[in-house]
């Protein structure tokens, strides 16, 4: 791919969550959740537009004053419903903006950094098109097994040292990075040949629930101890 590549970045932002409520804007570390993402999204110099999907007023509010570089799109009353899938945001979304690429990611992963993203396209434009997509992952070497008690990914008679089990991995739903054209013909960020990137658990913490708040909230304040010292 030559230097012209588009690459839209995508972050949706729904205004209600359940679990914990008003996440997307509440202060994490010093600052509203979102914006951890959006200086991230900023410092990675091969992403050319950076949309966010929202319908948070505090957010959009925020984004204006602080953000006039990113581009709002108010989500449509239709796709509000805590039980729309987000393939379908994605598809309104990916029509508002063209690019070549989109690399969808979310607010509820402060602690991604630039320098990851920013790696992760760079291989996948090098791979592209032998891969047609690409979503983030996070390694996983202990022993796992299902609901019916049966090993995964060992074999129970064999007591291998966990970092010698074969690895499995997690979909941590970091960032994805797709096309229009795949997204629209599978409802799917995945195409036909995807590409796994591999991060490391610290990038990966996802805010789903309030303790995962708290975590992400004491490892940021000590990744700004470390920047400043």
């Amino acid at each position: 791919m030559g230097n012209m590549t588009k690459i839209a970045a995508l972050v949706p932002m729904r205004h209600h969550s359940q679990r914990v409520p008003g996440k997307n804007y509440r202060p994490l570390a010093g600052k509203p959740l979102y914006q951890h993402i959006i200086e991230t999204l900023l410092a990675v110099p091969e992403i050319t537009t950076i949309m966010v999907d929202t319908d948070s007023a505090p957010v959009m509010d925020g984004l204006r004053a602080d953000f006039p570089q990113v581009k709002l799109i108010r989500r449509p009353e239709n796709l509000r419903a805590p039980e729309i899938p987000m393939n379908e945001i994605l598809a309104y979304d990916t029509a508002q903006v063209e690019a070549d690429f989109y690399l969808q990611t979310h607010s509820t992963n402060p602690l991604l950094k630039a320098e990851t993203i920013s790696a992760a396209v760079q291989k996948f434009l090098a791979a592209y098109p032998a891969f047609d997509s690409m979503f983030s992952v996070t390694r996983i070497q202990t022993r796992l097994w299902d609901s019916l008690t049966r090993a995964i990914n060992h074999n129970p008679a064999i007591l291998l040292q966990t970092q010698d089990l074969p690895p499995v991995f997690d979909e941590n739903s970091c960032f994805y990075l797709f096309t229009r054209q795949n997204l629209l013909a599978k409802r799917n960020r995945m195409g036909e040949r995807p590409l796994m990137y591999e991060i490391s658990r610290f990038e990966a913490v996802d805010i789903d629930e309030e303790f995962d708040f708290q975590i992400a909230d004491l490892m940021m304040r000590a990744r700004q101890g470390e920047t400043k010292s």
